[in-house]
């Protein structure tokens, strides 16, 4: 709510943001407009999803248009409850990527497997299947944050190991070296959500490839 809003908005006007760091927020998409107006513009706001197309009849969905026009550039796609939660498939994640760049804004695209799919040894199938996806409809790769998600550590308490976190990116660094180019492969950021605290994100940071 509003209230709450409020608080982390004076949590980070008030707080020592490091100028290096670009430090982005997704409020609900009701609140956009009210998180764009209230906080300072170096720091990005972001909508937690959009359509892959500009407008029509998709009662309840915003689109890309819409997250520009109340003056957010930042979109975040494929997150785990959009693909376990509303049934997204790996095809409509990539539709909608494409049609974000297309209209100028940045996109977290997100990817990562369920517990059943890494204790049965499917992490990197999974991840590279979500990865290709996204991969195949980017036209930018300046504009396009990967966010390496687990859905097993999201909202569960618990949290990929610096090392597994890692590993997992290391490898969707080798990917895009070897299915992109080089180049995307060295400078795209892959940032690790699931369980991220006070606490536990430094060592996290500390990480080569996180």
């Amino acid at each position: 709510n509003k209230a709450s809003i409020d608080g982390i908005i004076q949590f980070l006007h008030e707080g020592e943001l490091d100028p290096s760091t670009e430090v982005v927020v997704a409020p609900p998409a009701v609140y956009l407009d009210y998180v764009r107006s209230n906080l300072d513009k170096k720091i990005g706001v972001a909508a937690q999803n959009c359509y892959k197309v500009e407008k029509g009849a998709f009662t309840g969905d915003i689109s890309p248009a819409m997250i520009k026009n109340v003056e957010c550039d930042w979109v975040i796609l494929g997150h785990s409850e959009r693909r376990h939660v509303f049934g997204e498939s790996d095809q409509l994640i990539g539709e909608k990527v494409k049609h974000a760049l297309e209209s100028g804004l940045k996109v977290i695209a997100c990817v990562g497997e369920k517990l059943d799919e890494r204790e049965a040894g499917l992490t990197e199938e999974v991840v590279f299947r979500q990865t290709k996806a996204i991969a195949d409809n980017v036209s930018d790769w300046s504009k396009v944050v990967i966010a390496y998600e687990p859905v097993w550590a999201i909202g569960t308490g618990k949290t990929a190991t610096p090392d597994q976190a890692q590993e997992v990116h290391a490898r969707l660094r080798q990917w895009l070296l070897e299915n992109v180019s080089p180049a995307v492969a060295s400078s795209v950021r892959i940032q690790y959500g699931g369980s991220v605290n006070a606490k536990n994100c430094r060592e996290l940071a500390e990480k080569e490839d996180v």
